[in-house]
């Protein structure tokens, strides 16, 4: 028994080694609270257009004037006036990584940002905090006329795109959060797939929040012109800390005719990080979006992808898995919406709650009057590792044609002992049991990930689950 508990702590001091850890960095940042004078002060820092300041205050009213939301997890903890709105880290953009800083370069280091570019992605982006401290991008994408850019770059160096799109897909008064995030945002990725282009391998992203008290607002936009195709994915990370962050990002997808976009998210931010987010796309014409969303970190998490299918033929897939452990709440799901004939949609969950997390899936579908031959399925699955352990399910369907083909599915379980007893007999440890039985629970969404994420999301699984039966 001792040397099972000595084997667990490795295994947890590897993991805080890993991801919780934090660097000592020098900022620029302002005070902490939010005002119009904090919104200003953003905008003229990055020496922005007038354009993009007036969506800024305009979304800074809307979050005024918007309440809370009343219903999902309890948010009542959030003090808006002890966040830091904007922390840059003194290193400028640079796409050669051994011109980051020392600081910043070990912190990326530590998770794995050069090894996994050099080794498999074409190009990638590291923002840390309110800042992108590190962007490269392949000469192959850029003799193809992909743009991968950070988003205050593309405001500068493409403002028909940005003025086109930005807010398109989630207008500032959609909810407070969106609201917020226009108001003050800051990075994120802008990417730009041309007309039957494909992007020949995954364009990856890390964000990183390492001081305490801080928000991160990131902002991102990916349009794939007609027939292009493009996988994107993004790791999140946070040291641990005591005081509560706010991450609240806003990512606006635009899939048109015939286009295809598949979005990744490995989302694993400490414990004591509030995680809002609002992401949606819209597929056009013959059009798929796959959203791939993994929540593993955060005190409270409240994401529901959304695609909206607009076109003739258009379809969209929310692949989520969330991992709630001590002290978790992850309220996550997804939304798909069918206004156009010929579509097509699948939401799958799948949830493990442990101890005093809570798990809670949202899901809406909806069809309109005029999206005939519509064909869509939901699944939602939970699985409970202990008798404490919790969670919600709640279904919503919005069928307004007769002739719609929907399906609904949920299944809630709590793990087998006699399948853990099955393992063990076969000299398994009881810790690797858990987790094969939860691994096999999720095989579905976890072989659908690159090897490196499949991987990485394997480990992180088996150290959440460790010692979840007793």
């Amino acid at each position: 028994m001792k040397d099972k508990q000595i084997e667990k702590l490795v295994e947890a001091n590897e993991y805080i080694e890993k991801y919780g850890f934090s660097e000592k960095i020098e900022y620029e940042h302002f005070d902490k609270g939010l005002s119009e004078d904090t919104v200003r002060k953003i905008s003229k820092l990055k020496n922005e257009p007038d354009w993009m300041l007036e969506k800024r205050l305009t979304g800074y009213k809307i979050f005024e004037s918007k309440r809370m939301p009343m219903w999902g997890a309890d948010l009542s903890d959030i003090d808006f006036e002890d966040v830091y709105y904007y922390r840059n880290p003194k290193a400028k953009e640079t796409n050669d990584w051994e011109k980051v800083p020392e600081d910043i370069k070990r912190t990326f280091d530590k998770l794995g940002v050069p090894e996994a570019e050099r080794k498999f992605f074409a190009g990638a982006e590291a923002q840390f905090d309110s800042s992108v401290v590190y962007s490269h991008v392949n000469e192959e994408l850029n003799k193809l006329g992909i743009i991968f850019t950070d988003t205050d770059s593309a405001v500068k160096k493409y403002p028909e795109l940005m003025k086109k799109y930005f807010g398109m897909v989630i207008p500032p008064n959609d909810n407070k959060f969106a609201a917020l995030n226009t108001a003050v945002w800051s990075g994120g990725s802008f990417i730009y797939i041309p007309k039957g282009v494909k992007a020949p391998m995954p364009l990856n992203a890390y964000f990183r929040i390492n001081a305490e008290k801080s928000g991160q607002f990131e902002r991102t936009l990916i349009i794939a012109d007609e027939g292009a195709d493009v996988t994107y994915i993004e790791g999140c990370t946070a040291p641990v800390y005591a005081a509560n962050s706010l991450h609240s990002a806003v990512v606006e997808l635009v899939a048109l005719k015939g286009a295809h976009i598949r979005y990744v998210t490995i989302q694993n931010w400490s414990k004591n990080v509030y995680n809002l987010v609002t992401q949606r796309a819209h597929a056009d014409e013959n059009a798929k979006v796959e959203w791939i969303d993994a929540n593993i970190g955060s005190k409270v998490n409240m994401k529901y992808p959304s695609i909206f299918l607009k076109g003739n033929g258009a379809s969209g897939e929310v692949l989520s898995i969330a991992l709630a452990g001590d002290g978790q709440v992850q309220d996550s799901g997804g939304k798909i919406y069918h206004l156009a004939p010929n579509t097509t949609s699948k939401i799958i969950s799948k949830s493990v709650s442990k101890g005093s997390g809570v798990t809670t899936f949202r899901g809406l579908m909806h069809v309109a009057k005029n999206a005939g031959n519509v064909k869509a399925h939901v699944s939602c699955d939970a699985l409970l590792l202990d008798d404490l352990a919790k969670t919600n399910t709640y279904p919503y369907n919005q069928i307004n044609r007769n002739d719609a083909i929907m399906s609904h599915e949920a299944k809630v379980g709590k793990i087998s002992s006699d399948a853990i007893f099955y393992l063990m007999s076969r000299g398994i440890p009881e810790d690797d049991a858990i987790a094969m039985i939860v691994l096999g629970f999720m095989e579905d969404l976890t072989k659908i990930l690159p090897m490196e994420y499949s991987l990485e999301l394997k480990r992180l699984i088996k150290l959440d689950t460790s010692g979840g039966v007793g």
